[in-house]
């Protein structure tokens, strides 16, 4: 039996799915076949991105069509008023290349400007207004990975989105539930209050949701490109939807904004070349660092929980040194050779009681695994920062090898909460992912871009591609692309299986962060024999979308079987 048809009947059993042979019309988590592949958490998503393959285009302009789409039906997760990091992998070229646009601070801020009376604010105080809105760089993005990399011009790839925001889709209960969630937010600003309540309530499912608003920036989009967004009218109303409600934004912040192509992070690991998002994510160093610790255990070997002990202990440890030394690269420089040193992770893996848990790990100091001469100041340790857990991935391939994996997002569900009069989409409160008081590497500062977790993954083998993986999730974003390439390679489980196992989200907390049910399972009474403790509030972590590239030359893609109202994998032809 085929790896593939491994892959597919293992999905069978866990999730009680069928692929359907029409893959375009049954919504699925899991489908093989060849040519293009995609996996979102929508399902007019997925369909956008397999229309604009079938049309031609290649992975880049599938993927813009298919994030644009989830603007419309996902937008407490993304959209337009936010940012993301977009991994691509060119087949021709044999190279992978990350197009960076975060939002970035407006000119306007300090490192006080989260700070009242000498004290950090509360952030419930924060996010619900414009001084939690960075300058959008999502739109900058595209512009970037379509003008290089794609084949197709905004008004192809915007098509299948404004074709939604124009017709409607029907809401959802997870929907529905995401802006009950969210009235107190919402009410606050009367476009937000039109679009998403009614008398004052939230949208009931099976509403068929209409944004005609949105449909009308994407027109403008296709029609004036790139500038539109950032000159013009809809930058005049972004300035005065953030200035309105608090914040301080300009037309000249809009104006220069930029994104960043930089160098991805690569790592190895059991054989595997991983390439991961570079700083200001701080998603592929810590990964990475991660992987490198664990590859000193023989995990295979072990009893699972005694596996999962050693992933929650290096996931500690990662996460100690990300919080001290990560940050915008252009605003500090980070120890990255030391923190992706194998030697410094053999130190670090000393550290690990293979029977007993850490109560909270310290930095390290990575800068003796440097091989620079200089003597840099050792930063104090920093507290975890809380991070909104509200973004949204999705993955594509073409039929020419050419892979993307793309993490985007407006920060919490329904970012800032600020609906663009006119326009028809959500601004993000991405400022709040900044430390609120320091010394700290990612507090505020002028156009500098806040510390993320986003990990948009791609796996290579033997120089071909072997799996992407990504998913939204704050800085549980990282232990849930950790732990699925944990799951994977170490515990030997499929990607269905590894994607939809229960997550355990260890970053140096008080207590690990764990899904529902999962602490009065079996599973949970083995790892507390090491001393792992659950947090008290179990909830949903993340939505994860993967491609798997079989050796038979199919394509697995696989999204989520129960988390966030399932997922959807689509190909362009089914396996039969």
């Amino acid at each position: 039996m085929s790896q593939s048809a491994r892959i597919v009947l293992a999905a069978s059993l866990v999730l009680s799915i069928t692929v359907s042979s029409t893959p375009a019309v049954a919504k699925t988590p899991v489908a093989t076949g060849t040519g293009g592949a995609v996996a979102t958490i929508s399902e007019p998503a997925s369909q956008a991105a397999i229309a604009i393959l079938n049309k031609g285009g290649n992975a880049v302009d599938a993927a813009v069509a298919a994030a644009a789409t989830l603007g419309v039906t996902d937008p407490f997760s993304c959209g337009i008023g936010g940012g993301g990091f977009m991994l691509i992998y060119l087949a021709k070229d044999k190279r992978v290349i990350s197009i960076d646009h975060r939002e970035t601070a407006p000119a306007s801020f300090t490192p006080a400007v989260f700070q009242q009376n000498g004290k950090a604010m509360d952030f419930e105080q924060v996010v619900a207004s414009g001084r939690s809105v960075g300058v959008p760089g999502t739109v900058r993005g595209w512009h970037e990975a379509l003008d290089r990399y794609g084949s197709m011009s905004f008004k192809q790839v915007l098509a299948p989105a404004i074709d939604v925001a124009s017709k409607g889709f029907k809401v959802n209960d997870n929907f529905s539930h995401l802006v009950q969630e969210n009235e107190t937010k919402f009410t606050r600003f009367p476009a937000t209050a039109a679009l998403y309540l009614k008398n004052g309530k939230a949208i009931a499912a099976g509403t068929t949701l209409r944004n005609p608003d949105l449909a009308k920036a994407y027109r403008e989009l296709a029609a004036g490109g790139v500038k539109v967004f950032y000159t013009g009218k809809m930058a005049a109303a972004v300035v005065g939807a953030v200035n309105g409600n608090g914040g301080a934004i300009t037309l000249a912040d809009l104006a220069n904004y930029e994104a960043r192509l930089r160098q991805p992070v690569h790592s190895t690991y059991r054989g595997y070349d991983i390439y991961g998002m570079p700083l200001p994510s701080s998603g592929g160093v810590a990964v990475a660092q991660a992987l490198n610790i664990l590859e000193g255990y023989d995990l295979k070997a072990m009893p699972r929980a005694s596996a999962e002990h050693l992933y929650l202990e290096a996931s500690r440890l990662a996460f100690a040194d990300r919080n001290a030394y990560l940050a915008d690269p252009e605003y500090v420089e980070a120890p990255l050779a030391g923190l992706l040193s194998k030697d410094y992770a053999a130190r670090r893996r000393e550290l690990i009681r293979p029977d007993q848990a850490s109560a909270h790990a310290t930095a390290g100091d990575p800068y003796p695994f440097q091989n620079d001469p200089s003597v840099p100041l050792r930063p104090n340790a920093s507290k975890l920062l809380a991070e909104g857990a509200h973004t949204t991935h999705l993955t594509v391939s073409d039929k020419d090898g050419n892979i993307v994996s793309y993490t985007y997002t407006i920060e919490s569900w329904g970012g800032s909460g600020i609906v663009v009069p006119g326009y028809g989409f959500l601004l993000n409160n991405e400022m709040t992912d900044f430390d609120f008081s320091g010394p700290a590497p990612n507090v505020p500062e002028a156009g500098k871009r806040p510390r993320s977790s986003m990990s948009p993954t791609i796996a290579f083998k033997d120089g071909k591609p072997a799996f992407s993986i990504g998913s939204p999730g704050g800085a549980t974003i990282i232990t849930t692309v950790l732990q699925t390439i944990f799951n994977y390679i170490d515990l030997g489980m499929t990607m269905p299986q590894a994607l939809n196992a229960p997550r355990l989200s260890e970053r140096n907390g008080m207590a690990t962060d764990v899904e529902p049910g999962f602490a009065d399972s079996a599973q949970a009474r083995a790892l507390e024999k090491t001393g792992q403790h659950w947090s008290k509030t179990p909830q949903e972590i993340g939505a994860a979308n993967a491609l798997v590239f079989n050796p038979d030359g199919t394509v697995t893609a696989v999204s989520e079987g129960h988390r966030h109202g399932v997922g959807s994998a689509l190909v362009q032809r089914s396996a039969h």
